[in-house]
């Protein structure tokens, strides 16, 4: 086999598909529910916000761009609510409105959950590191268009449908500048290079060593780590 067919590429639709899984993972462990998306992605001219809820994320780095995530009200409010009553929330409790504050504010943190996940797997997979703003949620009654702040010179926009439990719809938007990423050679993925992350690792290695016992159950860490993350 040459060198040219072993040269293995990570395209747009790679990237969209690795923020894809991470929407999926984040809101099926939040909301204890099955959540998937569409195996067809479109390709769209234009990203923006669409009612009854929007959300967006930039993000900027190694490559830059912006994601969106589109919910009709039926299905923000299913998303919060699986959510809430997740956590032990009694349903008299919860709002019941889908342009409450308290739902634009979890879908918020969802969304932050999200692309968290997303830009870990970027430096774990891709080798190089992006940071996202703070996530904006708004509540609107039409469509507002995006431009993202960093230019593109080869901007490329793709749309994801996405399917709840329920037969809601909600919708991802992902602006991207056109870009590939060329594996030199091999690496473990799960190598971390952060210092930060490292030191954080032998803290809990140290804890757990004191605190092990024969009994304990084996456990998935990444999940238990991402039901932490969300209060769970």
């Amino acid at each position: 086999m040459s060198k040219e067919e072993k040269t293995v590429v990570y395209g747009t639709e790679d990237l969209l598909t690795s923020l894809c899984n991470s929407v999926t993972r984040v809101l099926n462990v939040a909301t204890q529910s099955k959540i998937h998306y569409s195996a067809m992605v479109q390709r769209v001219t234009k990203i923006g916000l669409k009612p009854d809820i929007g959300c967006f994320v930039l993000f900027d780095g190694g490559f830059s761009g912006l994601v969106v995530l589109n919910f009709a009200g039926n299905t923000a409010l299913e998303i919060y609510e699986k959510y809430m009553l997740s956590m032990g929330m009694p349903k008299s409790e919860l709002a019941s409105s889908f342009s409450s504050d308290e739902v634009s504010n979890i879908l918020g943190e969802l969304m932050n959950q999200i692309v968290g996940d997303f830009t870990g797997k970027v430096r774990r997979e891709l080798q190089t590191n992006i940071t996202q703003n703070q996530p904006k949620m708004l509540v609107l009654n039409k469509q507002v268009m995006l431009s993202v702040d960093t230019p593109l010179d080869r901007p490329e926009i793709r749309r994801v449908s996405f399917f709840t439990e329920n037969n809601n719809i909600f919708y991802l938007e992902l602006a991207i500048d056109r870009t590939e990423f060329i594996k030199l050679h091999d690496f473990d993925s799960s190598e971390i290079s952060d210092p930060d992350a490292l030191l954080d690792m032998e803290q809990a290695d140290k804890t757990n060593q004191n605190k092990a016992t024969p009994a304990e159950e084996p456990v998935d860490d990444a999940s238990d780590e991402l039901l932490r993350s969300l209060g769970m």
